[in-house]
Order: structure tokens, then C-alpha cells, then sequence
């Protein structure tokens, strides 16, 4: 059996798992995952190396209608990623049907000729009656693509995926050493774990106003020493981001450098400081200097 390998762009609108799934056809974390829309930022790639195939996976932000040069960042590099790639992923959030952002994207993907897969996420959350309806309306706009129901979280039919994606991919030899599955450097792992955790542990509006910039990363025998800044756009976000004490500033460190730990199988010490900057994401410098 001649060997495959290849791109595959993981596509959809925001917040309909495809970090989730990314990480799950990955078996690692290589993306951050939060109950929040617009979590990913940046592309964000993720190796699995098969017996006959080598998938390299490319999520990225959700598409969605840009309204600051932000957003508009993250729907070009999910743009980008989506003419990189040699088969695509489209990620449909099985319970909330489709919608006319999943109608645009599906009729896009139509008329590109490249081999693409849909995935109905979050199968788990609904009942095999409702399902068919979705299926009905995907089939109707992308006719004789695979449609694939998958729960990233317990696992069921992502082999399903994989197996699709690796049969998509054109014939060559891997791209990259079969031990790697992520080319992402321990520094943007270190600040996408922190800014999960901003996510995770702050109030709803806050999280969109702030972005994390490793200032110092030092590896050490068995040691990481990481220096990072949370930055605010508002002065008033603040206080919300360090909390009573110091105490939710402490919490997200903990929390990430848990995450981060586990990550690298090594001890990390890691120190947060929280700096104001307003209008950071408005500013193309500055947005180029965080990766973005």
C-alpha cells in the first residue's frame, strides 16, 4: 500500500469543537479548549503519524464575520490554512443544526476542488432522531462527501475521521519525524495554556480584551522558567484578571502551569504579571508581535 501524507485544514464557525477534535485525531493537547467562542487565534498545527499515512491537521479560528482587525486576523489565517490544505474538515455543531454560516461554508467548500469531510460534532449531546435532519440538509449541500457524527469528547468515530482524512491525502512520503506531533514551540504552548486558563477563570466579557506575551522562557535541565504578561485593554479589567488578593491571577498560574507540566513531562516555574495596554488589539504592530 503506497504511503500517504498531507495537510487537512479543520474548518467551521466558531465554537463547534474543532480544537476539540483536533486534539482527539492528534491523541495530544495541542490546542487549547474553552467553552468560549473565538478561543483559537492563531493556526495551530497537529501531527499524526499512521502505519500509511501521515495526517498533518491545521485548525484554526472560526470563521466568522470580522468586526476589529482582530478577528479579521483570525478569519485570514483561517482562510490561508483553508487554501494550504490538501483535504478539508468541516465542523458542524450537530446541536444547533445548520446554520447560514454552515450553509456559506459548506457552499465554498463546493466549489473548491479539493476532497473534504464533514463532521457533525458534539454527537454525544444529541439523540440519533435529530441527527437526520442535519445529515439531510449537509448531504444537499456538499452531495457525496463522507458525514461523519463525532464525539471528540468520549471518542466515538474519530478513528471514523481519521481513517477518511488519511484516504483523502495524496500519495508521498511523511513531512515531518514521526515522533512529532505538533511543530509548536514550548514558548506558545506555555502562553496558549495561560490564556486557556484567562479563559477559563474570568468573567464572560473579559477574556476578548486580553491576549498573554511570554517575555522570558528559559529552559533548564528538567525545568522550564516562564515569565509571561497578561495584557488588558481596559484598566478596570485589571483588578478582574488578579482577583481578591492576588488570588485569580494565582489560580489561572497554578492552573496552566499544571497543564503545562503535564505537557512537557518536566517541572515549570511560572510567574504572571498582569500589564494595561489599551486599544493592543487594534494595533497591527503589536498584534504582529504577539503572533497574531
Amino acid at each position: 500500500m503506497a504511503h500517504r501524507a498531507g495537510y487537512a485544514a479543520i474548518i467551521g464557525r466558531p465554537n463547534v469543537g474543532k480544537s476539540t477534535l483536533l486534539n482527539a485525531l492528534v491523541g495530544a493537547k495541542v490546542a487549547i479548549v474553552t467553552p468560549k467562542p473565538q478561543t483559537t487565534r492563531n493556526r495551530i498545527l497537529g501531527i499524526r503519524t499512521l502505519p500509511e499515512a501521515q495526517v498533518v491537521f491545521l485548525d484554526t479560528p472560526g470563521i466568522h464575520e470580522p468586526r476589529s482587525l482582530l478577528n479579521r486576523r483570525m478569519v485570514d489565517v483561517a482562510r490561508q490554512a483553508l487554501g494550504e490544505a490538501d483535504a478539508v474538515v468541516l465542523v458542524v455543531d450537530a446541536t444547533a443544526g445548520v446554520t447560514p454560516a454552515d450553509r456559506d461554508l459548506a457552499q465554498g467548500l463546493a466549489a473548491l476542488a479539493r476532497p473534504a469531510i464533514v463532521v457533525l460534532s458534539k454527537r454525544d449531546r444529541v439523540r440519533p432522531p435529530r441527527l437526520l435532519p442535519v445529515m439531510g440538509a449537509i448531504g444537499t449541500l456538499l452531495p457525496e462527501r463522507e458525514i461523519i457524527p463525532v464525539s471528540a469528547r468520549t471518542g466515538e468515530n474519530v478513528p471514523v475521521v481519521l481513517a477518511a482524512v488519511e484516504k483523502a491525502l495524496p500519495e508521498g512520503p511523511r513531512l515531518y519525524p514521526e515522533d512529532e506531533y505538533t511543530t509548536e514551540t514550548e514558548r506558545f504552548l506555555a502562553q496558549e495554556l495561560v490564556r486557556e486558563q484567562l479563559f477559563l477563570q474570568t468573567e464572560e466579557e473579559i477574556p476578548y480584551g486580553t491576549a498573554v506575551h511570554v517575555e522570558e522562557f528559559a529552559e533548564k535541565p528538567n525545568l522550564r522558567v516562564v515569565r509571561a504578561a497578561v495584557l488588558v485593554d481596559r484598566p478596570g479589567h485589571r483588578g478582574i484578571v488578579i482577583g481578591a488578593g492576588g488570588t485569580r491571577l494565582r489560580e489561572i498560574g497554578r492552573r496552566a502551569r499544571l497543564e503545562l507540566e503535564a505537557l512537557l513531562g518536566v517541572k515549570v516555574f511560572l510567574e504572571l504579571f498582569v500589564r494595561v495596554e489599551p486599544g493592543w488589539a487594534k494595533d497591527a504592530r503589536r498584534l504582529k508581535e504577539l503572533g497574531l
